[in-house]
């Protein structure tokens, strides 16, 4: 496998870092808002979720910071404790918690959510990404940013009246300009080649010279700083340490905080565990994270955090999509963007200041598109109803309501098609036997689900370089996508990266060949090297 230095990493991931920086910005501060919480205990959430959990995780793809989805639980419980200094004690204790739930191997349930159900919730992330950030292309930022769902207090026709008539015609200069600009960068191969300038990078410039130029000129299209990032200016070193809220040690007492405390490390993990799934999936290199680990470095990023007056974390979608669509490509790109997080909030927030949302949003929109783009739900379609049907139900769910029950809806319309057929045990080899063997033959049954994925998954995953391994599927009438995929990633690209052999037998030439969706049994065999 290729190895990179670690000077090389830094240059090969301060693009796509500098994107997640300019996204994550806005975001810690809008959550942080929405929340109730002090303005820089967002910002706190995301320096520690990019230096702390950016460098324990061994996830390549995934940015850690405030979630969105974790908001209606703060804002809630800050208010039933009454103040702020109480609730960090509810964060060190989710943060104890999820260490445990690492120890005990709890990070292995997200195995067992399938990939229709996965791509349907990017796909719902892509089109919220949308909808949000309209409003700050067009001028009218009275909705904060980090709102997870549209829906909450039903469809809101007075909101879009207010909307359209709220609009600024500056700011969506400002949009579409920087939509110019970042479609370019995507698009023109001389532009694409400049990594060290990243289009999101020029847009922002972009817009802030394009706003400025408006301000000096007295033009009506100058946006005000009511449409601009607005962040805390410390003019000493005493304001920044009032800026900066310590937890109330009593509140360890306080039966109400251990109530908080489970219920957020309980939220945070099972979000933290859909979106690392979704991250391998954006992985180009399709890398598999160590989600117990991953618990683990959640559980102590948020220890860090809210001993120092930061928000409760998760691993992000948003962020993450956009690290991934930048090209990063190991967890230095998370890591950059806490160093610049901390580094300008530090030196230079009145710049920072100065960025328009619109072209923040511009950003943004980009995402989303290449999350919700119209060829995934045209894959879905080709594949057929029992993957059309979860994946379209989870997209709905998830912009109807929220991330969650979004997911959990689409997941018991997978396990409801998959159930129709009798779940029959799947084996695996340890990594013990699989480390004696040079010959390993996996023989699948006649039906495989995304039932069996874990155990297929964790077989694949033990295989140890310049070895020979046989996956014989000649008596196999139906294997489900998620499964096929994996083989298909494993065969494609790691084996070639770690010398192994693969020999695939009897494997159809069209998912739309494996015609039912019943459940699966699995028999792996092995031969010792002699």
């Amino acid at each position: 496998m290729k190895k990179t230095s670690f000077i090389g990493g830094i240059k090969e991931n301060f693009p796509s870092g500098l994107v997640v920086f300019l996204v994550a910005l806005p975001l810690c501060l809008g959550i942080a808002l929405a929340s109730g919480a002090p303005p820089l205990s967002g910002v706190i959430s995301g320096i520690v979720g990019g230096l702390v959990v950016g460098f324990l995780s061994n996830s390549n793809i995934s940015v850690s910071g405030p979630a969105a989805g974790l908001t209606a639980i703060v804002l809630t419980a800050i208010t039933d404790l009454g103040a702020f200094e109480l609730f960090l004690c509810a964060g060190i204790i989710a943060g104890l918690i999820q260490l445990i739930l690492g120890f005990i191997r709890a990070g292995s349930i997200s195995n067992y959510f399938p990939n229709n159900v996965i791509e349907g919730m990017l796909a719902a992330i892509g089109i919220i990404i949308i909808l949000k950030q309209i409003p700050h292309a067009m001028g009218f930022d009275k909705d904060y940013e980090g709102h997870e769902s549209i829906f909450d207090n039903g469809l809101n026709f007075g909101y879009f009246t207010e909307l359209f008539g709220a609009v600024h015609i500056g700011a969506i200069v400002v949009t579409l300009f920087s939509v110019g600009i970042l479609i370019a960068w995507d698009k023109i191969p001389a532009l694409k080649r400049m990594k060290m300038l990243p289009g999101a990078l020029v847009a922002v410039a972009a817009g802030i010279l394009l706003n400025e130029l408006f301000k000096l000129s007295g033009s009506s299209l100058a946006i005000g700083t009511q449409h601009l990032v607005s962040l805390p200016v410390p003019k000493s070193l005493d304001d920044f340490k009032n800026l900066v809220t310590m937890p109330d040690f009593n509140g360890f007492t306080n039966p109400k905080v251990w109530v908080v405390g489970a219920t957020i490390a309980i939220v945070a993990s099972i979000e933290t565990l859909l979106c690392i799934e979704a991250s391998d999936r954006l992985d180009k290199q399709r890398r598999i994270t160590d989600t117990n680990l991953e618990l683990k470095a959640q559980g102590i990023g948020n220890l860090i955090s809210s001993f120092i007056g930061g928000l409760p974390m998760t691993s992000v979608v948003v962020r993450s999509s956009a690290n991934a669509n930048a090209g990063a490509t190991s967890k230095m790109s998370a890591m950059i963007h806490g160093v610049l997080l901390l580094v300008c909030v530090l030196t230079i927030p009145f710049i920072l200041n100065l960025i328009p949302l619109a072209t923040l949003a511009a950003v943004l929109i980009l995402v989303g598109y290449k999350l919700a783009k119209p060829a995934t739900f045209k894959h879905f379609w080709h594949l057929g109803k029992f993957q059309f049907i979860p994946f379209v139900a989870t997209v709905v769910a998830v912009v109807a309501t929220d991330l969650l029950k979004g997911v959990g809806i689409g997941l018991a319309i997978s396990v409801f098609y998959i159930l129709q057929g009798n779940m029959k045990r799947a084996y695996y080899l340890s990594r013990e036997k699989l480390n004696d063997a040079d010959e390993i033959t996996i023989k699948l049954a006649e039906e495989v689900s995304f039932l069996n994925k874990a155990a297929i998954k964790k077989t694949l995953k033990n295989v140890k370089s310049n070895s020979t391994v046989t996956i014989d599927a000649r008596g196999t009438s139906y294997i489900a996508t998620d499964v096929l995929e994996m083989i298909q990633d494993f065969a494609n690209i790691r084996a070639k990266e770690e010398d192994i052999n693969v020999e695939l037998l009897g494997f159809k030439t069209s998912y739309k060949d494996y015609e039912t969706d019943e459940d699966s049994h699995i028999l792996i065999t092995h031969r010792r090297a002699m």
